[in-house]
């Protein structure tokens, strides 16, 4: 069975803009580059028409990778159950200083923005926790403690 896509609606939103947006931009482009490149002759030196094709091939990789997430997607909110899922954003204290994260899906996560995936170290650490609780991360550096100080 597929694994679940975690997404929030507005990274459902976005996925789906960018399956439009390649379907109906970028393989038109595509298609002109490739119809341009082998008006040139010898396709076996042009490299035009090769960057094209690899091109062609990274979008076409990207449609389906987009559309099988699609099939697979639940869509995520955060309910009033006091436990950290999927959707809370939560402020921790972490290494002495209050962080703040949303635990996402895969598809959403920016560690760097605060958007943490619920597979990743930090995100299976605070699944299922309540405020006041302290979770153990696992860190490249070794275990840390986080307590959650707040939760929505």
């Amino acid at each position: 069975m597929p694994q679940k896509q975690f997404v929030t609606a507005e990274g459902l939103a976005k996925l789906q803009a960018e399956l439009h947006h390649l379907k109906t931009v970028k393989r038109k482009e595509l298609a002109e580059r490739i119809q341009d490149a082998k008006e040139l002759g010898d396709l076996s030196e042009n490299a035009e028409y090769q960057e094209a094709k690899n091109e062609q091939s990274f979008v076409e990789g990207r449609v389906a990778e987009i559309e099988n997430t699609l099939k697979n997607v639940e869509i995520i909110a955060p309910s009033n159950s006091g436990t950290v899922q999927v959707g809370s954003t939560i402020v921790v204290e972490f290494h002495g200083k209050k962080q703040t994260f949303t635990i996402v899906g895969s598809n959403e996560a920016d560690p760097g923005g605060g958007r943490v995936s619920n597979e990743s170290p930090v995100g299976r650490a605070f699944l299922g926790r309540k405020v006041g609780d302290t979770a153990t991360v696992k860190t490249p550096s070794g275990p840390s403690e986080a307590k959650i100080l707040e939760l929505s």
